[in-house]
């Protein structure tokens, strides 16, 4: 009688579709992001990628091993996607120990605390980023510039990116065209020629990816386009009124990570609603918050905590939207 399976609304299709294989094609998707990691930031992104895929790897497979006392999945790919998700959050330079730590609150932590893939209620690697700002603080915001593929792990030259640069700077009460002349151009944000975490500063790349994803239909395109939409929406209100104080919406898409969580961070299967309906409402939120934290919040950033947020509301929304039950009579009037 405890043993009792639960099953969503019917109809119920059976896919050909696997964890393992979904999760590859999210690997293939995020490859355009890591090549311009590695041709803008060199070899610290291949050192922070190796280490925080290797490092979920292996903390995911001693847990199975040796605590759960369960069947070893590190063969799904689940594990190689949260570390590469969690180093393109991270700036290039950022010492390896704390790359490790990340990746042990990501896997230990986040996911496999829960229950292991499908039952974590945030997204591991954005919860492995989370406590990592909060425990390293300055390294982790501390972004190197993109200077080529010859720069050195240890003596990247850093700078402020565009969104902590505005940000600052009107705090500082510093007029708003003489500090968005301080910034790279659109074209620059779009190809990746700006400072900030290793996977969000070329639009292109991403881009790539998102194309992809959609093209193999491992996502769909309701959350991401969401997302963006809102986000865009809600600051183009913001100018419109007074562009003198507020930057532009394609300021604030291209300059940070919008379309990295957008589009990888919250798709996430486990962490995003289930029905179309429930994950425009999940993106509209993501869009919103992260756009009120970054006008109005302490951090020039918001898209890791609008997610986190938004994670939290997921079981809500699964609970509460629903698709109409398949053959349901719709009352008239």
């Amino acid at each position: 009688m405890n043993n009792r399976l639960n099953v969503s609304l019917s109809p119920h299709v059976q896919g050909g579709e696997t964890t393992q294989k979904l999760m590859f094609g999210v690997i293939i998707a995020l490859i355009p992001a890591f090549i311009a990691s590695v041709i803008f930031f060199g070899a610290g992104a291949i050192i922070t990628t190796a280490t925080a895929v290797i490092s979920c790897v292996t903390i995911e497979y001693l847990i199975q091993r040796f605590v759960l006392r369960k069947p070893i999945s590190i063969t799904d790919g689940s594990a190689v996607v949260t570390g590469l998700l969690l180093a393109l959050t991270l700036p290039s330079n950022i010492p390896v120990y704390m790359v490790v730590i990340g990746s042990l609150v990501a896997i230990g932590l986040a996911k496999m605390t829960f229950g292991g893939l499908g039952n974590n209620p945030f997204n591991p690697a954005l919860a492995g980023r989370a406590v990592m700002l909060i425990s390293f603080p300055v390294q982790m915001t501390t972004w190197p510039t993109p200077a080529g593929f010859a720069t050195g792990y240890l003596d990247a030259v850093t700078g402020a990116t565009p969104l902590a640069l505005i940000k600052e700077g009107l705090k500082n009460g510093d007029s708003l065209p003489m500090l968005m002349g301080k910034i790279p151009s659109t074209a620059e944000m779009i190809l990746g020629k700006l400072g900030g975490s290793i996977g969000e500063v070329s639009a292109v790349a991403l881009l790539i990816g998102f194309a992809y994803l959609l093209y193999k239909k491992i996502i769909t395109w309701h959350i991401p386009v969401s997302v963006i939409g809102s986000l865009a929406l809600f600051t183009s209100i913001l100018w419109f009124a007074n562009p003198d104080v507020y930057v532009s919406p394609t300021f604030h898409i291209l300059a940070g990570g919008a379309l990295l969580g957008a589009i990888f961070m919250a798709t996430d299967y486990a962490t995003s609603p289930m029905n179309p309906k429930a994950m425009i409402i999940y993106g509209c939120g993501i869009g919103i918050i992260t756009a009120i934290i970054r006008i109005w919040g302490a951090f020039p950033e918001g898209v890791m905590f609008a997610i986190l947020i938004m994670n939290a509301f997921v079981p809500l929304l699964n609970a509460y939207i629903k698709p109409k039950r398949f053959g349901e009579e719709v009352k008239n009037g």
